[in-house]
């Protein structure tokens, strides 16, 4: 199981910053900061925005009182090796602390990515949480998503992927299967009662912490919020409750 208590004062939760333009994204992230470790920018916001949307975090960020909060740029790259670690290394001097890529593109890939950014957590993608056992049947992945999930994990882990990104229901297959040494990060986090939106494999925030995972990303239970920074706060307060009961 993760401990929360060893960790800084801000929460592990990365906030997915799907903000519509670079003043909201400011404003989420202003609203977060302290409360949470790290801030999410993904690709529709990147493609639209590019480095502004991590200088814009960045700076919200800092400008209440947190210089150092991490950014997860979440790209989830996937095509030949060649082609993404020049995407790495274009992205180098935005030095994210981590960098999604898809497990599915294989170990060589993977590997690219770990050369062209050697100080980034490499993130490996393994199953997405809008797929069930349904969908993975359709694209021809052999399922369950369990074991999906674990063997990419393990080829991810094997070719230099220091954290990997799986669903709530995965995460505790993942850990034993690769150790306690890679981050493991859960999307697909609802607290209870929250709407699960598009996401088809889904846990409370406490459950995937207990169930041995490192950074939760969380959006739209925030960011759709009347008030951003209570919401973000009671889910940290929510997880720190846990810690202490366990």
């Amino acid at each position: 199981m993760s401990s929360i208590s060893s960790r800084s004062s801000a929460a592990p939760i990365a906030v997915a910053m799907d903000a519509p333009s670079l003043a909201v994204l400011a404003a989420w992230t202003g609203a977060v900061a302290g409360i949470v470790s790290t801030v999410k920018i993904g690709l529709e916001v990147f493609c639209r925005d590019g480095a502004a949307a991590v200088n814009t975090a960045r700076r919200s960020a800092a400008q209440s009182g947190v210089p150092d909060i991490d950014v997860f740029l979440d790209l989830k790259l996937h095509d030949i090796p060649a082609t993404v670690r020049g995407a790495a290394l274009a992205v180098a001097p935005l030095a994210p602390s981590y960098l999604t890529v898809h497990a599915a593109g294989g170990a060589e890939m993977i590997a690219a990515a770990v050369e062209a950014l050697p100080d980034t957590r490499i993130t490996a993608v393994t199953v997405l949480t809008s797929l069930d056992a349904a969908a993975l049947e359709a694209i021809g992945l052999s399922g369950p998503a369990s074991a999906a999930a674990v063997r990419l994990a393990r080829l991810a882990v094997d070719a230099g992927a220091r954290a990997i990104v799986c669903s709530p229901q995965e995460v505790a297959a993942i850990r034993l299967a690769v150790g306690p040494g890679i981050t493991l990060i859960t999307p697909g986090v609802r607290p209870a009662g929250a709407s699960m939106d598009d996401q088809k494999r889904v846990a409370t925030p406490a459950q995937a912490i207990a169930d041995g995972a490192d950074l939760l990303v969380i959006g739209r239970p925030i960011t759709g919020a009347a008030d951003i920074r209570g919401a973000a706060r009671s889910i940290a307060d929510e997880l720190v409750a846990a810690e202490g009961g366990s």
